[in-house]
């Protein structure tokens, strides 16, 4: 008999899980709260940017197999329930708000059919899915819960749902995995790695994975900052000690640092989960992490001073980027977005050029400049800061670029582009950790 699933929350984990699990030939029923978000997605289409997640989106509402839904009753008759809402950040504290994970267990426990699964994809605090089983336990006895923790990058999120490098699931019975096993038969088939944990192993998995790529990435920008006081380049530097097996070169580009949904809210609620555990001194390095990720923003604007005036009123400085990274519309604790803020604070006239993410960066921040055309950007700069590393800013034409700003000189705070180009083409280029 094949599987029905459903999938409780729409947004970027639940619209992809949802069309991805159709297209593995599953009848999907995705349900959502925000009728307006539900609307969109019946009608193929996805209120953020995702590559290739409408089209798939489109062809799976046609294929029948994909519905949505604001009736949670609509959920009734599946076989497996994925839980994939949102995990914020408190608003007075460092742990994650879990008012939506509790909201959607209490939504569909006393509906749930005998025999089914509910399966936690959020990113939880550890603990968090013990207290969820028992709860469920108690509301209907005769359904179970396991945790399939997600690890999806943004801009690759259809192909790490389909096609992931490993798959994690907590559980507490045979049948349990077992179904899970079901669910997830292509991705076996095609030797995904598979493993079996109990349930807190398995929310600690997820939150480890992000605070290991965290700390590499704060890491290399911890060196930038040596580099710069010691004369070296940081580059060089990254691809020397990437050739080591052990250490690897992924996650070692020096910048301006991580941000998105994920990677700052994860590791602040895991240092707040540990001591609420007690064990706060074991993630007290995180903190660090935290802060030197952090830091890195604020060097960029000392450079900014340091190339143009400590006083930036009235200077003209386009932003290229304001995702927090490319190939998304995402700009939750966007670096780039930030520094652009505080730069337009500081009194500069700032304009914003991004790809994919004006809509929503204009929605943040209404006052801040922005222009739908780089060139427009471009024009009459004082300065530019490269941000986030489109593809489209790498291929900027140096030389065609000089003659629209009032003044070469840039800042590429992802060293992402061909430094020598510029020079050439007659820039001052700036970058952290170079010289």
């Amino acid at each position: 008999m094949k599987l029905r699933v459903s999938v409780i929350g729409t947004g970027y984990l639940g619209a992809t899980h949802a069309a991805c699990m159709s297209a593995m030939g599953f009848d999907v029923i995705g349900v959502d709260i925000d009728a307006t978000k539900i609307e969109l997605l019946s009608r193929g289409k996805v209120p953020f940017y995702e590559p290739g997640l409408e089209e798939l989106l489109q062809q799976e509402i046609a294929s029948g197999r994909l519905t949505f839904s604001t009736d949670f009753q609509a959920i009734k008759e599946a076989d497996v329930h994925f839980i994939c809402v949102g995990t914020p950040q408190s608003e007075n504290s460092l742990a994650a708000d879990m008012k939506y994970v509790d909201a959607a267990l209490d939504a569909i426990a006393p509906i749930c059919k005998p025999g089914s699964l509910v399966v936690g994809k959020s990113t939880v605090p550890v603990g968090t899915a013990a207290r969820l089983r028992s709860k469920l336990l108690t509301i209907n006895p005769k359904v179970d819960l396991a945790w399939n923790p997600e690890f999806l990058r943004e801009g690759f999120a259809v192909e790490d749902t389909l096609h992931p490098n490993r798959l994690v699931v907590g559980v507490t019975t045979d049948e349990a995995e077992n179904k899970l096993k079901a669910i997830y038969a292509k991705n076996l088939s095609e030797n995904t790695p598979w493993v079996r944990a109990d349930l807190p192993t398995s929310e600690l998995v997820k939150v480890a994975a992000n605070s290991f790529l965290a700390t590499k990435i704060s890491f290399i920008n911890a060196m930038a900052e040596v580099c710069e006081a010691a004369g070296g380049d940081v580059t060089v530097l990254a691809k020397a000690i990437g050739y080591d097996p052990r250490i690897g070169s992924r996650f070692l580009q020096a910048g301006i640092g991580f941000g998105g949904g994920c990677l700052p809210k994860d590791i602040r609620a895991f240092m707040a989960r540990a001591g609420e555990l007690g064990a706060d001194q074991a993630l007290e390095f995180l903190r660090e992490i935290d802060s030197i990720n952090l830091r890195a923003r604020q060097r960029v604007i000392e450079l900014v001073r340091k190339d143009l005036s400590d006083n930036l009123t009235g200077k003209k400085i386009t932003v290229l980027g304001a995702a927090f990274k490319p190939d998304s519309d995402d700009v939750r604790d966007s670096p780039a977005l930030d520094i652009a803020v505080q730069i337009a604070a500081a009194g500069a006239q700032v304009t914003i050029h991004d790809p994919k993410a004006i809509a929503p960066a204009k929605k943040r921040f209404p006052a801040l400049g922005f222009a739908e055309d780089v060139e427009v950007a471009l024009k009459g700069a004082d300065l530019v800061l490269h941000l986030t590393e489109w593809k489209q800013y790498r291929e900027l034409d140096p030389v065609k670029v000089k003659a629209l700003v009032a003044s070469p000189i840039i800042i590429d705070g992802r060293n992402a582009l061909d430094r020598e180009a510029w020079i050439a083409a007659g820039w001052k280029f700036r970058a952290l950790g170079r010289s």
